[in-house]
């Protein structure tokens, strides 16, 4: 029987200080869960979302600008390992 892998959207982190962002996340979401409506949905409401390497932020901004988190890419890779049928990149 097959491990399933939610599907998963990039977003941003924040730092508080400065507004500015540092890395793109990949978000966790659950069996039959939208990521891209997840991400969506956290954005126009400013609720938190959870990230594959634990982090919690609330997104705001195009993640395609910043660099992958190291920790979400390294366990997207485990996951596709798992996984068949998984894109490369989640977001493909």
């Amino acid at each position: 029987m097959p491990a399933t892998m939610p599907r998963v959207e990039d977003a941003t982190e924040h730092v508080l200080q400065t507004g500015k962002p540092l890395v793109a996340h990949i978000v966790k979401t659950g069996d039959n869960e939208s990521a891209a409506a997840k991400v969506l949905e956290a954005r126009i409401n400013g609720t938190p979302l959870e990230a594959l390497c634990g982090h919690v932020w609330v997104p705001s901004r195009d993640p395609k600008q910043l660099p992958m988190c190291q920790a979400c890419k390294e366990i997207y890779e485990m996951y596709r390992g798992f996984n068949d049928g998984l894109n490369e990149q989640p977001c493909e």
